[in-house]
């Protein structure tokens, strides 16, 4: 099944039912009265997270959500069928925006939580409930409310603990590959990931955390050059970046240039997301003349620069390490989800997204 971070759809709260106009009309009861009773309420459209779902690509198909409408009246002061509710699941870490007025409804973060999008409309009253002691024989009955409508923007931004950055073919698939048991695709000449791939990595014992393979990041991703936006969303939710760098890029650009024009988009487009704690590693360390360009990013940046080979499994234990090091200081995303709710390492066991189809791999520490 694809993976689908964005979809349009139209939603329609159900209308409410019409209330009924009547009279009791019996045998041996000459003043029997109005007996119409009230329309039932329209059923609301809920957008729910769900654990069960990790893409919008169940929903995406489906353009139009209308909520069932409420039963009319009846006599006998019978009240008419409120209609069920229409759910639309959804992953947690999606956004939901009204396409119209430009603003958030709601930022669906953990399972469990729902907000109503397209409320249902109240059915309307009887004849009997216009009865008074000036008015015995009312014939006024109420229409049902129609149920609110509009269209809305659903756009999933992949909750994870760690992401993967860097520019297209700088090995971020090929690492996630080897640490966990995702299986993005992976080739041997250059190109760029087109969505995001979840992986869950074993740090030992229970211990676990997400990793993220985003999309590749080019000049001018904040204007939205290539895939812009489409990947600069998903890694606002990331607590600490991983970020690759090809040591010999085979268009022979500068690493160190490469380097600092992913940090100046990250920049451009949010200023937070450049303050996120970041892991800088050079990959591909089984070819020749990497060591050295290691070696000089780390002087030219005064900070500390791993290397690692997924191919041979050099220096991926001390990356996850790192990683590890930089989760337990990063603090957890700000959203109004409950904390424990938040993709967590600290304190044992895997708080983040069990659910994934991505089973974790072998400990990284004893490949």
């Amino acid at each position: 099944m694809a993976f689908v971070d964005r979809v349009t759809l139209y939603v329609k709260g159900g209308d409410g039912g019409d209330g009924c106009c009547s009279f009791r009309r019996e045998k041996y009861v000459p003043k029997g009265g109005p007996d119409g009773g009230d329309g039932g309420d329209g059923g609301d459209v809920i957008v729910l997270a769900t654990a069960d779902a990790d893409s919008l690509a169940d929903i995406v198909n489906r353009k139009h959500w209308r909520a069932d409408n409420g039963g009319r009246g009846m006599p006998d002061n019978c009240h008419g069928k409120s209609a069920q509710d229409m759910v639309i699941l959804v992953p947690p870490g999606t956004l939901i925006l009204d396409r119209d007025r430009k603003n958030v409804l709601r930022d669906l973060t953990a399972p469990g939580q729902q907000v109503v999008i397209g409320k249902g409309g109240r059915g309307g009253r009887g004849n009997r409930a216009f009865m008074s002691s000036t008015n015995r024989a009312p014939r006024e009955t109420q229409p049902g409310v129609e149920g609110e409508e509009r269209w809305i923007v659903l756009e999933l931004k992949v909750i994870a603990d760690a992401g993967l950055v860097g520019l297209p073919n700088a090995g971020k698939s090929t690492l996630l590959s080897r640490l966990s048991r995702a299986l993005p695709e992976i080739s041997d000449y250059p190109f760029t990931t087109k969505r995001p791939n979840l992986g869950i990595v074993s740090i030992g014992g229970e211990r676990a955390f997400v990793l993220a393979d985003l999309p590749g990041l080019i000049e001018g991703a904040h204007h939205g050059v290539g895939l812009g936006h489409e990947f600069l969303r998903h890694v606002e939710r990331t607590r600490v970046l991983i970020h690759l760098i090809e040591p010999l890029p085979t268009d022979g650009s500068d690493p160190l240039q490469n380097y600092r024009t992913i940090r100046r988009e990250l920049e451009l487009y949010r200023p937070a997301m450049a303050a996120k704690p970041e892991v800088v590693a050079v990959s591909k360390t089984e070819l020749t003349g990497a060591a050295e360009v290691r070696e000089r990013m780390e002087r030219e940046l005064g900070r500390e620069v791993l290397a690692f080979s997924a191919v041979t499994g050099e220096g991926l234990s001390r990356l996850v390490r790192a990683v590890v090091e930089r989760l337990a200081e990063a603090p957890l995303v700000s959203t109004k989800a409950p904390s424990t709710q938040a993709p967590s390492i600290v304190g044992g066991a895997m708080l983040s997204r069990p659910d994934l189809e991505t089973s974790s791999g072998p400990d990284p520490a004893k490949a």
